[in-house]
């Protein structure tokens, strides 16, 4: 039988190798347990990034569409008779066209005829009725086509419109159409502190008097950071935003702004980029591990 000898040398390498071995494998189950600390378990949230977006600060204006100038028609003396009417509300004349004709008490005949030439808007000429000279007028004529919305705004947004601003205007029977403000009024009425605003309407629309209609006015315009309306918690610890940061829940007081479509305006509080909770809620608390799954991510 033959006898291996004793190689201290050898033995002394097979202990270092095995020493490696054992070592690696402590220092991998160590970082595993690290990572999964790093990793937190718990309920899976909808996030998106903030990002950066301009939002345009509007007031609204709902009103009746008034002519800018409108012509009323009398006959240059009282006392008269209508005997005849020539033209009815929405016809068309033009400058000294005969309107009416009208009997003297005293006998003879008289006429009442266009000053201007445009749209006859109104009429109270019956046969047979007395016509004023200083009261109602016998006919209004609408002259050059404009219109104004003229509508009543609280006064917290009147002080906000101004004289050029730009409007987007709808009118019942008129469509869509641009606009501008053109007049808005110095003082308040009293009683309900509302305060007239005349918004000037497109002339080449074809328009009816006392038309209903609204307009919104871009007053201004603010760029910040984005985030749906969702995401912000109103409460009595103030106005919040559930931030996701090495998946756990941080909340942030932030100042909000503009509303537009849904999305609400963070001045302050939040940068581009931070991950935060799209629906955020209760149930979240500071310091709360989450799995965060992106809005797209989570609709599919």
């Amino acid at each position: 039988m033959t006898m291996k000898s004793f190689d201290p040398h050898r033995i002394a390498t097979k202990a270092i190798a095995l020493a490696v071995v054992l070592g690696t494998a402590v220092i991998a189950s160590q970082g595993f347990a690290a990572g999964e600390q790093e990793t937190p378990s718990g309920p899976a949230v909808s996030v998106l990034k903030a990002a950066k977006s301009c939002f345009t600060a509007t007031v609204e204006v709902s009103g009746i569409l008034i002519p800018k100038n409108e012509a009323a028609v009398r006959p240059e003396r009282p006392g008269l008779k209508v005997t005849e009417i020539l033209v009815e509300p929405g016809q068309s004349v033009t400058a000294g066209q005969v309107l009416a004709r009208l009997n003297r008490a005293e006998g003879g005949s008289a006429q009442v005829q266009a000053p201007v030439a445009g749209l006859v808007s109104g009429s109270t000429a019956e046969i047979g009725a007395i016509a004023s000279g200083k009261g109602e007028a016998l006919f209004n004529i609408v002259t050059g086509n404009e219109f104004d919305l003229v509508g009543q705004v609280p006064t917290a947004d009147l002080a906000k419109l101004a004289v050029g601003q730009t409007a987007r205007v709808v009118v019942v029977g008129g469509g869509d159409m641009d606009g501008k403000v053109r007049l808005v009024a110095p003082t308040v009425d009293p009683n309900n502190q509302l305060g007239q605003v005349f918004i000037s309407v497109d002339p080449s629309r074809h328009m009816l008097v006392n038309a209903s209609g609204r307009a919104v006015v871009k007053t201004g315009e603010s760029c910040g950071i984005a985030v749906p309306l969702t995401a912000v918690l109103y409460g009595s610890a103030g106005t919040v935003v559930q931030v996701v940061r090495r998946q756990r829940v941080e909340t942030r007081r932030v100042e909000v702004g503009l509303l537009s479509g849904g999305q609400v305006e963070i001045r302050k509080g939040l940068s581009d980029g931070d991950v935060v909770v799209a629906r955020a809620g209760a149930l979240l608390r500071e310091g709360d591990p989450v799995r965060p799954v992106t809005a797209d991510a989570s609709a599919k």
